[in-house]
């Protein structure tokens, strides 16, 4: 049913404690996994790659170890935007997101609610 997961992943803790729903998810589907990290170009102060990169490693050998084939993409742009389009360009069949992760472009906004909005798949959103 879900043969690809797409799971964005950021520096909030939220992020990586949804990574076991996500892992959960795809075993039981056996789908594989894109891990997604979004760069802002406005604001690549709050955008360390040097802390950033150490984050996706570990998620993708948690997956990988966990029987879950693993791919990682890093893309630019507005987080909930860039979500959507990848869902969209690799025909992803569910988004697994957390409900706080970081996001830069706007304090009053919530990237998984705009997601839910724009996204041309199912999303699940852990809390």
């Amino acid at each position: 049913m879900f043969n690809t997961v797409l799971f964005p992943i950021d520096q909030s803790r939220e992020a990586v404690e949804t990574a076991g729903k996500a892992l959960e998810l795809a075993r039981s589907h056996g789908s594989r996994m894109v891990l997604l990290s979004v760069v802002q170009p406005e604001r690549p102060e709050m955008h360390d790659h040097a802390t950033v990169a150490p984050l996706l490693e570990q998620a993708r050998s948690r997956f990988e170890e966990a029987g879950v084939a693993c791919e990682v993409v890093e893309r630019q742009g507005k987080p909930a935007f860039v979500i959507c389009d990848v869902a969209d360009e690799l025909n992803v069949d569910v988004i697994v997101m957390g409900t706080r992760g970081v996001n830069l472009e706007d304090d009053t906004e919530s990237t998984a609610v705009r997601v839910i909005q724009l996204a041309p798949c199912p999303v699940l959103v852990v809390p």
